[in-house]
């Protein structure tokens, strides 16, 4: 073997003739079964290929692997191994000069039916399984980097090779050694465990992957994972995109996402727990991308999970409304529907809440303007009920996709965190007839308002001993927030009275309310506002009393036990002893005499709740003038603090389907008494009908002598000669050129001239000159 390895370095050009002699002998043996000759051969294939490196190592090649393909189609295991072990050598050397008309199809297509082997015996199942994959990772180093070759990332080449080592890691899948970055096998491992060995190719492959090639080696994944029902459960799905996550450049990332909400869109009639499973793959890559390169999916991504999740509640609906089927069975495809539902709105609040804030913004305007409205759009009478539960249904999973995009959000000032874009459409949504809606609506709020973290220490409404235990952090008010107040404020305090009005509230309806006007005043209060908050307390506890709205007693209870804790924690913020006096005192009267207007008592599970009001007892209400008195000498206006609270009056109230007409149109009639007896005459005879009352705020009358005028023209230019029509506009046109000739006549009248300008007197022409010295010329024109 010395002797011809020597004399092979020695003279090079007849290596050809040197390879062709063994390749023609080692078919020879391997016809007759001479495996012992056979493994002598290869041998001295093997030890000259490593020898010589020069230029006419070409042929020489080809001898070699033309042997190597008659050991790989032998059905010998052993020769197979021996094939693989020779390209696995040959791999690993460094041509000086690429072959660009070699081919690698055989050896692609071989080494993946290894990788599938199925022999009987487990050990040499393993073996050939192994150095198929050795093999194909010989491949992919001998010709993933030199793009002029024939690439093996061609999808016919990939569509192999991809789930072949998918199928060699599935085998010992370990849900345990999932979390965090999968981690590299060790040395020892690669060589006996195929799924180590194949999951440490496949990380190498796309190391080497580039963005023209991302889609072939990445669409082999879905194919494998759906042939093989891999999305339910997903533990497999999930650790594959986290290896090609982990793997891939960077910048590539957003390239995978987009992939992933493809396949979501082909498989979007699939079974629930698919679907689930998918987007639980999703979220896993999202967590790794998030940090990083987003990329232009980050709408893309949004839009597609919305729309996921507005068709995962129609599949809801329809399962629920279906009369056909075993009650167990939708019963069933509901919960996996919600199933669904509940991994979009994580998925969605994960990627939102990694966003830097530009963009959170921009995503929040977006699911905000994706919120539906009902009535807004005409249902017809079968689906009416339908249309109904699937907006109310659509509305709560946007808003909870909202809630989590909007968590940990801090602006530096408050008018970018609530734009007004943003801000009413979400304050009209706190106007629906649902309790949930409104508590979504709050806690939303609660995400934007609260800038220093002060919400978990006023979690729970009470009256509270000593606010400086709670250690509330806040800073200075700036001109920014004191703008936004003078701006959007009205519109938070009217939906905060509108919100006590409603009577389906519960507990964490008053709670949440609680805490929003408590981070009011923490964040936005100056002098100004803690006047309108007091003068909104207040109409509270009037709204109770009074009772304009036939409440229920919970309600009015719950609403004095609110304006009770608020004014509490107001009174101790702002620090005048005065009015923290008064406060105390009617707190400790209502202890021993109305322990229900307190929210300790009247939120218990079994409070006795009085049947009428004591309205004439003044010791347990907060007074006005009393309040007033009390800050009076403290800054505050007290004129501005005697004038009641009025909500104002929008046109969001048809936003929600209130059932009382009163609530949306507020109609005023004041009857004066008349003096003379013709006023009595004529009031006496004018009978007041509901049809005189409509017709008098009816105003459709002008809109249908519009919707004439504009019939008469469609229908002039429809029929009408095209004669009259030219002559009608002609006469126009000669009109406005007769009076745009008289307005430049006097307004443009042409320089004097030497030679004389035409004047017309009497109907006779006439020219008059005017002297050259005479003339005023521009100064330019003067030299």
């Amino acid at each position: 073997m010395e002797k011809l390895t020597f004399y092979a370095v020695s003279a090079p050009e007849k290596l050809d003739r040197i390879g062709a002699y063994l390749a023609e002998k080692l078919s020879r043996d391997v016809i007759r079964h001479r495996y012992g000759y056979v493994f002598i051969a290869m041998e001295a294939l093997d030890q000259l290929l490593m020898a010589c490196h020069s230029q006419s190592i070409k042929p020489f090649v080809e001898s070699f692997l033309h042997m190597v393909a008659k050991l790989l189609e032998s059905g010998e295991p052993r020769l197979q191994v021996l094939g693989t072990n020779s390209f696995v050598k040959f791999a690993n050397i460094e041509e000086d000069t690429p072959s660009y008309h070699r081919r690698y199809d055989f050896f692609v297509s071989r080494f993946s039916a290894m990788c599938h082997s199925c022999h009987d015996d487990p050990e040499i199942q393993n073996e050939i399984r192994i150095a198929g994959i050795r093999g194909i990772q010989g491949v992919v180093r001998k010709t993933v980097n030199d793009e002029l070759r024939a690439t093996i990332w061609e999808p016919q080449h990939m569509d192999k090779i991809v789930p072949s080592l998918l199928y060699n890691m599935q085998k010992t899948e370990d849900a345990d050694s999932r979390i965090g970055p999968p981690s590299s096998p060790t040395g020892g491992d690669k060589e006996e465990n195929p799924a180590v060995l194949a999951e440490n190719c496949f990380r190498e492959l796309l190391a080497r992957a580039t963005y023209g090639n991302m889609n072939n080696a990445v669409k082999p994944v879905f194919a494998h994972l759906d042939h093989h029902k891999l999305w339910d459960p997903n533990e497999f799905a999930v650790h594959c995109f986290k290896i090609i996550m982990y793997s891939i450049q960077a910048q590539y990332s957003h390239h995978v996402i987009q992939e992933i909400l493809g396949h979501l869109d082909f498989r979007k009639r699939d079974s629930p727990r698919v679907r689930a499973g998918i987007i639980q793959v999703l979220l896993e890559t999202i967590a790794i991308a998030a940090k990083g390169s987003i990329g232009p999916t980050v709408l893309e991504v949004f839009n597609t999970l919305l729309k996921h999740l507005s068709l995962s509640v129609d599949f809801e609906l329809g399962t629920k409304s279906g009369s056909s089927g075993h009650i167990d069975t939708r019963h069933t495809k509901e919960c996996e529907e919600k199933i669904v539902q509940n991994a979009i709105i994580q998925t969605i609040g994960f990627f939102g809440s990694n966003l830097p804030d530009y963009q959170r913004s921009e995503i929040m305007l977006f699911i905000m303007g994706k919120v539906p409205v009902f009535g807004m759009t005409a249902h017809s009478a079968e689906n009416d009920q339908l249309g109904f539960l699937g907006t109310r249904r659509i509305q709560i999973m946007l808003l909870r996709s909202l809630l989590m995009v909007t968590s940990g959000y801090n602006a530096k000032s408050i008018a970018t965190a609530l734009s007004a874009p943003f801000l009413d459409p979400l304050l009209s949504s706190s106007l629906m007839e649902d309790y949930e809606l409104r508590q979504l609506v709050l806690e939303v709020l609660h995400n934007l308002i609260d800038r220093h973290d002060n919400r978990a220490k006023l979690r729970g409404i009470r009256i509270i001993p000593d606010v400086s235990d709670l250690k509330i952090k806040r800073d200075k008010i700036s001109r920014q927030d004191v703008s936004f107040m003078k701006k959007h404020g009205q519109q938070l305090y009217r939906h905060i009275y509108l919100g006590c009005k409603e009577d389906d509230s519960v507990h964490k309806n008053f709670e949440l309310l609680y805490t929003t006007l408590a981070l009011i005043t923490i964040e936005l209060a100056n002098e100004e506002v803690v006047t309108d908050l007091i003068r909104l307390a207040l109409a509270l506890q009037d709204l109770a009393i009074l009772n304009e709205d036939n409440l229920s007693m919970f309600s009015r209870c719950s609403v004095m036990a609110l304006v009770a804790a608020y004014l509490n924690f107001l009174s101790q913020m702002i620090a005048v002893p005065a009015f923290c006096q008064h406060v105390s005192k009617v707190i400790e009267t209502r202890t021993v005499e109305s322990p229900y207007f307190l929210p300790e008592t009247v939120f218990r599970d079994k409070c006795s709740l009085p049947k009428t009001f004591e309205k004439d007892d003044k010791s347990l209400f907060f007074l006005m003038s009393k309040i007033a008195e009390s800050l009076g000498g403290s800054g505050y206006s007290a004129e501005r603090l005697s004038v009641p609270y009025v909500p104002q009056v929008t046109d969001e109230d048809r936003l929600s389907r209130r059932k009382s007409v009163v609530d949306t149109v507020s109609i005023q009639v004041d009857i004066l008494a008349g003096n003379g007896t013709e006023d009595k005459a004529s009031a006496s005879t004018e009978e007041i009908t509901f049809e005189a009352l409509k017709k008098a705020i009816d105003n459709t009358g002008l809109e249908e002598l519009e919707k004439e005028k504009r019939r008469l023209v469609i229908e002039k230019f429809q029929k009408a000669p095209f004669e009259e029509i030219a002559a009608q506009c002609e006469s126009k046109a000669s009109l406005l050129h007769d009076r745009l000739a008289q307005i430049l006549e006097l307004t443009i009248r042409p320089p004097p001239s030497p030679s004389g300008t035409l004047t017309i007197t009497a109907g006779h022409p006439h020219y008059q000159s005017v002297p050259v010295y005479e003339m005023k010329f521009p100064d330019l024109c003067v030299y």
